[in-house]
């Protein structure tokens, strides 16, 4: 069943995340594809043209459109906004035609550059496990398209940097000025060796 797709353990029906975002006053058609562009990274994305275009509906509102009625995991993480649909000579949806998400089509809020040093390291480590080119200090882990499995290995990562957290605290508090926050930069104390003299030891004659 080419609607039925497996992410994360999760069987997910894209008609019926698709149904949910057609229903939204300003949308008029919508398509769900489980998308693979980094491979073991596959990720929901949610294609939708408007009654209106020239009244744009925010990705956030669509977001929260959705997770009032499904359940996380079955939350596109981006939303493509088109003039029309793409279809084949037969008139059927092109799916492979379908464009791939730009950073518009991920819910940022209003972009206030990282503060210090902790920040702007984590701004780069989300930048490259997100695929989001800017980061600001607002914006929300999973609204940019993270999830569990990204967040553990966001974890490991910043351990690699040199800052030690639980994943529970991305859990809690998703935004990267709230992660920076509760981050401790881990102090690396260098132990001295310890130098102990020769014994020179004389024989007695």
């Amino acid at each position: 069943n080419d609607d039925q797709v497996k992410i994360r353990g999760f069987r997910i029906e894209l008609g019926e995340i698709e149904a949910k975002l057609a229903r939204h006053d300003a949308v008029k058609e919508a398509v769900v594809l489980a998308r693979e562009d980094v491979p073991g990274d596959k990720r929901l994305v949610a294609y939708f043209t408007q009654h209106s275009p020239g009244q744009a509906v925010g990705v956030g509102h669509l977001r929260g459109h959705l997770q009032a009625q499904l359940p996380e995991y079955m939350v596109p993480a981006a939303y493509v906004r088109l003039d029309t649909l793409p279809l084949t000579p037969n008139g059927k949806l092109d799916r492979n035609a379908l464009p791939l998400p730009d950073s518009e089509a991920f819910a940022t809020h209003l972009y206030e550059a990282p503060v210090g040093d902790v920040e702007t390291k984590l701004a780069s480590l989300w930048a490259e496990l997100l695929k989001v080119e800017r980061i600001g200090r607002h914006d929300h882990f999973f609204e940019l398209g993270g999830h569990s499995l990204l967040a553990v290995a966001l974890i490991e990562r910043m351990r690699k940097e040199g800052m030690e957290a639980d994943v529970r605290v991305l859990f809690g508090q998703p935004t990267l000025a709230s992660v920076a926050a509760a981050v401790g930069q881990v102090q690396r104390i260098e132990v001295p060796e310890t130098k102990i003299p020769a014994l020179t030891r004389q024989r007695r004659i």
